[in-house]
């Protein structure tokens, strides 16, 4: 087998990138994993809103309907997270339901939450 200088076989080549995949992927598996747990924040804040959203529409229903607010509260927070704030105003005309829960990562105490609200109206019934 005649060898020009310069000129690599094949099984020299393997040997000398040997190890580079699991090297780069030592090193790319972190990342991988913050942006996984990001991705599951994200989801987890659009079920939260996902969850205002429909505990403030039937919120809505029940106080233009002439239920105590009281209880109208008691149905949200049934229907929402514990931590969720309620606010629920009734005029003549037109009852509001604005609920805003605060997110934050389940492994991340010092992140930063997240803020998600809904708002439903409905037409006062008399």
């Amino acid at each position: 087998m005649i060898r020009r200088p310069g000129r690599t076989s094949v099984g020299e080549r393997r040997s000398a990138s040997r190890g580079s995949v699991t090297a780069e992927t030592a090193a790319m598996l972190p990342a991988l994993m913050v942006v996984l747990a990001a991705a599951l924040w994200a989801i987890q804040a659009v079920g939260a809103q996902l969850e205002c959203v429909d505990a403030a529409r039937a919120a809505a229903r029940a106080a233009a309907r002439g239920e105590p607010l009281s209880q109208v509260r008691d149905h949200a927070r049934s229907a929402t997270r514990p931590n969720a704030r309620i606010a629920v105003s009734r005029d003549v005309d037109l009852t509001r339901v604005q609920i805003t829960v605060e997110v934050r990562p389940a492994w991340g105490g010092s992140l930063p939450a997240v803020q998600v609200s809904a708002t439903a109206t409905a037409d006062t019934e008399p």
